[in-house]
């Protein structure tokens, strides 16, 4: 494999110490880079300081993580993976929402996992003519080849940020008059909340749900009922539920 090729997952690596560090300072888009455990001298630890200061995540992985991520080629302890597309800021969004003379839309993701949740959301949001999806930067995959496929091509519309802290993020979003609604079991009827005004809806992970200090730092709590034996449902489902209502609701129109 070159050192800029498909990986087994279909994204682009970037494989060796001299690539990543020379797309580092090209400022490629960069999902994340992938480091051998106990390694951080020499060349390795210029690349980790670099990534810190472009707020891209670094990840700890054995020599068999790296293989296969390499499909087998020279790593030399660290590879990088591109990103679908470069990240937005949320600033952009709300500036799009601005020149659309929109109320601002958002969906915030609280940890999602799983590429294919992620792209579906980021499908569902684009087609419900939401500004913008915003993820955190530590445990939640980001914009992978894997997503993008499963956003059916929403990624390249839709503008997606990725941010360091959740909670600071939405009282940014809560200065700037955005009401910040948290979707979890313990809330107030979906149909029953306003989403006229300029909102964001949080979304939580696969398992864990919202987390507890996201929850508490939004304004309220959204449910949408479950009315069979499972308890929860898939995210992208819920995500693309309460959209639909904001949708419905700035549409004027009726439960008729």
């Amino acid at each position: 494999m070159e050192n800029n090729e498909k990986n087994v997952y279909g994204g682009d690596v970037v494989a060796g110490r001299n690539p990543v560090a020379e797309a580092l300072r090209a400022h490629r888009p960069i999902d994340c880079i992938y480091m051998a455990k106990g390694q951080r001298g020499g060349q390795l630890a210029v690349i980790l300081a670099k990534a810190k200061e472009l707020g891209i995540p670094v990840k700890e992985a054995d020599s068999r993580k790296l293989d296969h991520l390499c499909n087998g080629a020279s790593h030399q302890g660290v590879a990088a993976v591109a990103a679908a597309r470069e990240y937005a800021s949320w600033e952009d969004m709300l500036a799009l929402a601005e020149a659309r003379g929109e109320p601002p839309l958002l969906v915030i993701c609280d940890g999602l996992e799983d590429p294919h949740n992620l792209g579906a959301v980021i499908r569902a949001a684009e087609c419900a003519g939401a500004h913008g999806v915003i993820i955190p930067k530590r445990r939640s995959v980001g914009l992978t080849y894997a997503v993008g496929k499963a956003s059916a091509g929403a990624v390249e519309y839709l503008p997606v940020a990725r941010v360091q802290n959740l909670t600071a993020l939405l009282e940014e979003l809560k200065a700037r008059g955005l009401w910040c609604f948290a979707a979890d079991m313990d809330g107030q009827p979906w149909d029953q909340t306003d989403f006229t005004g300029p909102a964001a809806i949080v979304i939580g992970s696969e398992g864990r749900g919202v987390s507890r200090l996201v929850k508490e730092t939004c304004d309220g709590v959204v449910s949408l009922p479950v009315l069979g034996q499972v308890n929860s449902l898939n995210a992208s489902v819920a995500a693309g539920v309460l959209l639909y209502e904001a949708v419905r609701q700035r549409k004027g129109r009726s439960g008729k």
